[in-house]
C-alpha cells in the first residue's frame, strides 16, 4: 500500500503566475462511508454491537455509515454446548432494515456461490426452537453475570458499571 500524506507541502507559487488548482485527493484517502460505494447493491453480512447478524442487500448509506438493507434476514446462532453436536441457527425475515452506523462492528460481502451453504458447525432449525434456546442461554449468562458482580462487590468492593440491566 502506498504511503499517503496530507501534510506534503505544495510546490512554491511563482509570482506572476496563476495559483495551481487544488488537486483532488486520491480515492485511497476516503474512509468509512465512502468505501461503501463499492458495496452498494450487493448482498452483505452486517454484525452489530449487540451481537445480532443481519444479511441483506445494501441499498443506501450516508456520511455516518447509516445503512439501509433490503430483503434483510436476521440470522440467529445458538452454539452447541457439546463439541460432538452441531450448533443451531435460524433465519428470521426482517424486510427493509435501517442500521445506525455506530452500531456496526463488522460488515462484509456475501459470496453468492456459498450463500446457500449451511454455516460450518451448525444445522438449520425452526425459528421458535432457536429463539427459545437463545433466550434460555442469554438468561443463564445474565444470571451468571449478576452473581459475578455480587461476588466482586462482596469480596473486593468493586461495583463496576450498571448498564440498565436491572441490577
Amino acid at each position: 500500500m502506498e504511503a499517503l500524506n496530507l501534510d506534503d507541502a505544495p510546490p512554491p507559487q511563482v509570482l506572476g503566475q496563476p495559483p495551481q488548482q487544488n488537486q483532488q485527493l486520491p480515492p485511497q484517502m476516503f474512509t468509512t462511508a465512502a468505501q461503501l460505494l463499492d458495496l452498494t447493491d450487493k448482498k452483505l453480512m452486517v454484525s452489530l454491537r449487540d451481537g445480532r447478524k443481519l444479511i441483506g442487500v445494501l441499498r443506501s448509506w450516508d456520511q455516518f455509515a447509516n445503512l439501509v438493507l433490503q430483503q434483510t434476514i436476521e440470522r440467529i446462532f445458538v452454539p452447541s454446548l457439546s463439541p460432538s453436536e452441531p450448533g443451531l441457527f435460524a433465519d428470521v425475515p426482517r424486510g427493509i432494515f435501517l442500521v445506525r452506523g455506530e452500531n456496526v462492528t463488522l460488515l462484509g460481502e456475501i459470496d453468492l456461490d456459498k450463500d446457500d451453504d449451511t454455516p460450518t458447525g451448525y444445522e438449520r432449525a425452526d425459528v421458535e426452537v432457536v429463539h427459545r434456546l437463545w433466550r434460555e442461554r442469554k438468561g443463564r449468562e445474565a444470571k451468571r453475570e449478576r452473581g459475578r458482580r455480587a461476588r466482586l462487590l462482596r469480596e473486593v468492593g468493586f461495583e463496576g458499571e450498571v448498564l440498565g440491566e436491572g441490577g
